[in-house]
């Protein structure tokens, strides 16, 4: 059985955050040659009778679909992590539990991020939807775009709005799903919902009973029951511990530095897995507007930046956070060339980064530019003005073009 690569998410709600937001954060830890590419796509109304061509099926398409943000893989159609104009945002990671996962190829957990930001507009809504296409198409296919492995693996879900969180685990069709509406939650690659358990597959306790893991009149346990026999219990990952520790005052500078490693294990860089890409998003209590979304688009949140991005009517597209397209089948064994131009940038600079003064020195400017974008996110998000659309509808664009000028 492979082991599932580790998956870092995390939400923090009201008390445990400054200014009453939300905050939530997640690390991609992909293979280190996959590229992430960040993509906007606008909200739509489709033709009935529609397909939508997911990675691996097409399924039916929506009625209307909402403006979605996502941090992706370049090849897959489905996303790790992503945010739509509803101000809800989802983390992928992959699990193993006792049974393996099918190798048929089916949704992706990528597949149902996309999905269910497209299709919900509350973090309920969207867990309803995803439970729901789960139970009709089923999950299943390689993980990886390499066609030479064969990985698959179930899937969890961190889903959020501004209101409270779910927590989806899933095992083939079968799913338990915690609600969380304060304090510290987060997912760390195993089963993690005990006996809290708000909502499940209406089957989940006679199937468990049926295959002999379970027997009615005990006290059920959704971790215990569907976690491998042999999967050891390690205790709360170092990114929980290092959020507990600032409960109280934890912003998006505090989930930054946590997906950057100050905790000493989420920024897991290995032989062949490193975080691709990373996100923060931030949600006010206010309703005047979504959110801010942070992502990288680039490989390792240590010599990466955060940039932002805000939902509103005309957001400028950015191709140089996007891959090229290839007419590629996924599961191929081709190998093509996915770096978009700030992937590229970024790929020189870390050359420059990885040496001595002159890379300390770049690295400082970058971190100083970050900054300037934090603070002008606070300004935005501290301001009793409405939200001037005009002013933002470019800024992820911007601030990745900047950043491309300052790397050469």
């Amino acid at each position: 059985m492979a082991e599932a690569p580790p998956s870092f998410s995390f939400v923090a709600f009201p008390p445990a955050t400054e200014a009453g937001r939300v905050v939530f954060g997640k690390n991609s830890i992909r293979p280190k040659d996959e590229v992430q590419e960040v993509m906007y796509f606008p909200a739509a109304t489709h033709e009935p009778g529609e397909k939508v061509q997911c990675t691996y099926i097409a399924i039916d398409q929506s009625e209307k679909t909402s403006s979605v943000v996502l941090s992706k893989p370049a090849w897959l159609w489905g996303a790790e992590m992503g945010a739509n104009e509803h101000g809800v945002c989802i983390a992928n990671g992959p699990l193993v539990a006792r049974e393996p996962a099918a190798h048929t190829e089916a949704l992706l957990g990528m597949d149902l991020v996309r999905l269910g930001l497209e299709r919900g507009s509350t973090a309920k809504e969207v867990l309803d939807c995803m439970t729901s296409l789960l139970e009709e198409h089923g999950q299943g296919g390689n993980y990886y775009e390499d066609g030479s492995l064969c990985l698959s693996f179930h899937s969890a879900f961190l889903i959020v709005d501004r209101v409270e969180a779910w927590v989806l685990e899933t095992v083939g069709k079968y799913w338990a799903a915690e609600k969380v509406t304060e304090g510290i939650r987060g997912l760390c690659h195993r089963l993690s919902i005990c006996t809290k358990i708000d909502a499940e597959h209406p089957e989940l306790r006679s199937y468990a009973q049926a295959q002999g893991w379970w027997s009615e009149g005990q006290e059920f346990n959704f971790s215990e029951v569907f976690s491998s026999p042999e999967e050891e219990d390690v205790g709360p990952c170092a990114g929980r511990k290092f959020l507990e520790k600032h409960e109280g005052s934890i912003t998006v500078q505090t989930m930054i530095d946590n997906l950057r490693g100050m905790n000493g294990t989420v920024c897991a860089d290995s032989d062949t897995l490193l975080p691709t890409g990373s996100m923060v998003s931030v949600l006010p209590q206010s309703s005047a507007f979504s959110g801010i979304h942070f992502f990288t688009a680039t490989p390792d949140p240590v010599r990466s930046i955060f940039k932002p991005f805000i939902f509103v009517a005309d957001v400028k597209p950015v191709p140089k956070a996007q891959s090229p397209c290839f007419e590629k089948q996924p599961g191929s064994k081709t190998k093509v060339d996915w770096r978009h131009e700030l992937y590229k940038a970024h790929e020189w600079a870390l050359t420059v980064i990885d040496s001595a003064e002159e890379g300390q020195k770049l690295q400082e400017t970058m971190l100083d530019l970050e900054k300037q974008g934090l603070d002008a996110m606070e300004d935005i998000l501290s301001s009793s003005d409405a939200l001037d659309a005009s002013e933002v509808e470019d800024l992820f664009y911007d601030c990745v073009d900047t950043e491309i000028k300052f790397y050469k």
